[in-house]
């Protein structure tokens, strides 16, 4: 049953910080969507049509010159972008040749429960071998992305890009369009990688705060407020510098399968318009996006359209896809440059008039701070606990940390007993204050200079299809303990925890509430989540929600699909560490 827990693999040297630099590779230029069906430059070619034959086997690459074996698809790593059309029926034969079990799961698309490819939940898996064959309408358009939902073979290489033309046209008009694929590679094992923060919560954190930060920090606030601040970061066992769990120590970051040395290109004509559909397709990694230089009009996210908005950059959270359209206003190249929220590292491209060129790479933003917003205590303008007299905070002195404290209901007329939330072995922190964030670009982005992108820019082109009001809350907290690297709902792992039981056609309110001190990427199978950000009935549709430390936020959600559906953090390690749990509609 998911998730499925593996361990084991053997340790690299911590030293080791790879860029991809060393594995350089020649340019190759991608043919836009819109105007071929051939290969792109990532190697993986566009399939395009409704029948198709998908083999899963091994692969070998070579992306930070050492040689090694990933997983991919027809040969391929990424796997081949499928172009489909809404309204059509696809069919996806896949084969099996990796000596293990296998799956596919469709990111996003609104599939029957059967076709949607959760080993466990909604069917049994590929054996080795053999050949599962998908077939299912497509009722939506956008760009979505499709990936193993198998042990840790996503991490391996399992994973691609799908792009669904709308049957009625575009809403905004383009002349060229292309996926921009990210993700993370590590040469370590995913094995080794979990070995790894199993036996170091921090191993792979090589920003930690040092003599000279403690010096600097003493100039700045004060001697006294700067020992007052380590001491109490000591007392939680936390560390204001953790804010991915694995980073640039062990992770190349790619654009369409290529490392930033590597340089992925993209050609425009001067005054073209181009479309660029940005997928989130790593593991562990959320980026901060933006191309110097060009302002960005998102138009998409999570595969549907939005009132276009006009930014400098944008975060995407792990799983979260956005379509952006830009138009280059010189003759020159421009650098696509996404960087990691931990500014450990970079994923990189190019948009150019012509083949060879390229403009020059950004330095990577400042290493960010978690603050007490961060910690669930509340908002105290972004104010690092250096700063902070933690005796006087409102509502804080005296306090029990260890009480129980209510983490919500599972539904509102029902008269259930609320869950109870107790620190403890599953639990390292409860958030005492914790607010709504939409308005926050996030953590190293609020107060940078540029025009981010906020949940709350998110309007949806129209009405929601169900205006009923919900007939429940679900409420429920996204837990862990990080020092012993474990993640749960509510303090329970999958194997601990009942299935969310919703009725068929109901209409539930889920709230989340964030009591760890990282960002979780929510993700709802079979289910579209309508996020409230303020926009009443133009609330955006979405498959995954970034969801940060210390927030509270809702979203509302109509059964209309049964079935049983994962929901789970989409940080590929939480959700194998526990951060997962079943939505049965019946």
């Amino acid at each position: 049953m998911p998730p499925s827990f593996r361990h084991g693999g053997s340790a690299v040297s911590r030293r080791r910080f790879v860029q991809g630099i060393a594995a350089a590779g020649s340019l190759a230029l991608p043919l836009p969507l819109n105007r071929a069906l051939a290969a792109t430059s990532a190697g993986a070619p566009l399939l395009s049509g409704s029948d198709f034959a998908l083999e899963i086997g091994p692969v070998p690459v070579n992306i930070t010159g050492r040689p090694r074996m990933a997983i991919g698809v027809n040969g391929q790593v990424p796997a081949p972008i499928l172009r489909w059309r809404e309204g059509d029926t696809v069919t996806l034969a896949v084969t099996n040749r990796l000596s293990e079990p296998t799956s596919i799961h469709w990111h996003g698309i609104r599939t029957p429960t059967h076709m949607d490819g959760v080993p466990g939940l909604s069917f049994n898996g590929i054996a080795p071998g053999e050949t599962f064959t998908y077939r299912f309408p497509v009722p939506q358009s956008g760009t979505y992305w499709y990936h193993s939902h198998s042990g840790f073979q996503e991490q391996s290489g399992l994973y691609g890009s799908i792009a669904i033309e709308p049957r009625a046209g575009y809403a905004q008009a383009f002349d060229r369009d292309y996926v921009v694929l990210l993700s993370d590679w590590s040469d370590e094992s995913p094995e080794t990688i979990v070995s790894n923060l199993k036996f170091q919560s921090d191993y792979y954190n090589f920003g930690q705060r040092t003599a000279g930060t403690f010096v600097s920090d003493v100039r700045e606030n004060g001697l006294s407020a700067t020992v007052s601040d380590r001491i109490e970061w000591g007392k939680m066992r936390m560390t204001p510098t953790d804010i991915l769990d694995v980073t640039g120590a062990t992770y190349t970051y790619l654009v369409n399968g290529q490392p930033p040395a590597a340089n992925w290109t993209g050609l425009f004509r001067f005054g073209e318009r181009v479309r660029l559909r940005f997928i989130n397709g790593s593991s562990m990694s959320i980026f901060d996006v933006r191309i110097p230089g060009i302002k960005l009009t998102v138009v998409q996210a999570d595969g549907n359209d939005v009132e276009p908005v006009s930014v400098d950059e944008f975060r995407i959270g792990t799983a979260e896809t956005y379509d952006v359209i830009v138009q280059p206003d010189a003759d020159r190249a421009f650098t696509i440059f996404a960087q990691t929220t931990d500014r450990s590292g970079f994923a990189r491209g190019t948009l150019a008039p012509r083949a060879g060129m390229a403009a020059a790479v950004p330095a990577l933003d400042p290493r960010p701070m978690r603050t007490m917003a961060d910690m669930g205590m509340g908002d105290m303008g972004g104010t690092n606990m250096a700063a902070m007299d933690h005796g006087s905070m409102p509502g804080m002195k005296g306090m029990d940390m260890t009480a129980n404290i209510p983490v919500g209901q599972d539904g509102m007329k029902t008269g259930s007993t609320p869950a109870m939330l107790k620190p403890g072995v599953e639990i390292d922190n409860v958030a005492m204050m914790p607010q709504e964030r939409l308005g926050e670009a996030g953590t190293g982005l609020d107060g940078n200079g540029r025009r981010v992108l906020r949940y709350t820019d998110l309007k949806a082109v129209k009405r929601g299809d169900d205006r009923r009001p919900p007939s429940r809350e679900i409420t429920l907290h996204l837990t862990g303990n990080m020092h012993r690297f474990i993640w749960g709902f509510d303090g329970k792992k999958y194997s601990d925890a009942e299935p969310i039981e919703l009725r068929r056609g109901e209409r539930v309110r889920f709230v989340l509430i964030n009591d760890s001190m990282m960002e979780h990427p929510i993700h709802l199978h079979g289910l579209w989540s309508e996020l409230d950000n303020g926009h009443g009935d133009f609330r955006p549709y979405k498959h995954t929600i970034l969801v940060k430390p210390g927030e509270r936020l809702s979203y509302l959600v109509t059964a209309d699909e049964p079935g049983r559906w994962a929901y789970h953090c989409h940080l590929l390690y939480h959700m194998e560490m526990g951060m997962f749990r079943e939505v049965h509609v019946s």
